[in-house]
């Protein structure tokens, strides 16, 4: 299996700019299928969902298809999917409903690794329950964060664990099985942030072993809003804050307000676009995404390598992603360089690689460095060698 990334490359617009675009973690560049199922929900009669009027019912199946494709995207039931604004709002939500049930004496666990949507909203909604915090470090020397710090900081007190499945800021994959069958084993809860995973693997929502898990699809190529998956029957169990005449049902309870359709729409598009980058894969929309993740992870692990071999011959960088398993992101800073002046010089190049925290500002302290950060360079389906030849040779400048 091997990507065509030429064919890639050419169904998205934007790229036409001609820059190199190492921003991907922060969020993909659209292709066209994307873009017109976005505009197409727009062209045609929408209108509340419903099954009598045309509008109803293009508004109503637009739900239910971006459903069943998230649902293959995650490994989930559709009855499990939730939409919200972000995955940010989505944390929030969830952490209010569910800290109703704690208390003085409880114990939620967060990590130093996790961006701050996956920290702050778990934090908040302890603190105003009366519940502890408790924090699960990472070896900020390899990067890695094990089973066996979550284990450290479990309790039969422990309410909820919130970890990621990969860092944002370094790449870092922890073992979440592992960490599921502690945290099942205290009796808590396991909320998993794969926003970032869910762009670079296959993702599973039982064999990882979450109770409740977000992702955002403009991270992988769709437009802007937020996913939440979790088993139907646990949603049962919650009851969030909702307007009265709105539906109870599952997952309708949890979502406030009309929902984006043509988002949706775009959302859809983009998991079949997924499920399209290995042409020859063939069964149901599930089996046809694992097919593809398996050639876009072969891809991006080439690039990476040749990345990381590039960094390791132009001398004076320092690179933070150092985990055993990772994604396709890379942090690193400059000797002489401020992070920020390395990314306008690299911006100058035509070269797109931010600098920063990322709001993952606990993960930044942690490495030494600050809130400043460094720079990061992550991959997507339509990078190419030329991209990463191009980041090289800017780099060899710079660092001499």
């Amino acid at each position: 299996m091997a990507l065509d990334v030429d064919a890639i490359r050419a169904r998205i617009p934007a790229l036409k700019s001609g820059t190199a675009r190492f921003d991907a973690p922060g969020g993909t560049q659209t292709p066209q299928p994307v873009i017109d199922a976005v505009a197409e929900a727009l062209a045609n009669p929408l209108a509340n969902r419903g099954r009598t009027t045309e509008g109803e019912r293009n508004a109503d199946d637009i739900v239910a298809q971006a459903r069943s494709a998230l649902a293959d995207l995650l490994g989930a039931d559709p009855r499990g999917i939730v939409f919200g604004r972000s995955a940010t709002q989505l944390a929030y939500d969830l952490s209010r409903t569910l800290a109703r049930t704690w208390g003085p004496g409880d114990e939620v666990v967060v990590t130093r690794l996790d961006h701050d949507s996956n920290i702050r909203p778990w934090v908040q909604a302890a603190e105003a329950a009366g519940a502890s915090v408790r924090w699960a470090d990472f070896d900020p020397a390899t990067g890695e964060l094990l089973a066996e710090h979550i284990e450290a900081v479990l309790s039969p007190r422990t309410r909820l664990v919130a970890v990621t499945a990969a860092s944002n800021l370094i790449g870092t994959v922890p073992d979440l099985p592992s960490v599921a069958r502690l945290v099942h084993g205290v009796g808590a809860l396991l909320h998993v942030d794969a926003v970032h995973y869910a762009s670079h693997a296959v993702v599973d929502l039982a064999a990882l072993g979450a109770d409740t898990l977000v992702c955002s699809p403009y991270k992988f190529l769709g437009p802007h809003l937020g996913v939440l998956a979790a088993r139907p029957e646990f949603l049962e169990t919650l009851r969030p804050d909702k307007l009265l005449p709105s539906s109870d049902a599952v997952p309708e309870r949890f979502e406030l307000g009309t929902l984006p359709y043509e988002l949706l729409a775009g959302a859809r598009a983009a998991v079949d676009f997924l499920a399209a980058l290995e042409p020859d894969a063939r069964g149901s929309r599930r089996d046809r995404l694992v097919a593809s993740f398996a050639a876009l992870e072969e891809h991006e692990e080439a690039l990476r390598g040749r990345i990381e071999r590039g960094l390791a011959d132009l001398g004076g960088i320092t690179v933070y992603s150092r985990a055993a398993r990772r994604t396709p992101t890379l942090l690193f800073t400059v000797a002489g360089l401020r992070p920020a002046e390395v990314y306008r010089q690299l911006a100058e190049r035509g070269i797109d690689a931010p600098a920063g925290s990322f709001y993952t500002l606990e993960a930044s302290r942690r490495l030494g460095l600050g809130d400043e950060g460094a720079v990061r360079v992550g991959l997507a389906p339509y990078t190419d060698a030329d991209d990463v030849d191009r980041l090289l040779t800017a780099l060899g400048t710079l660092a001499r």
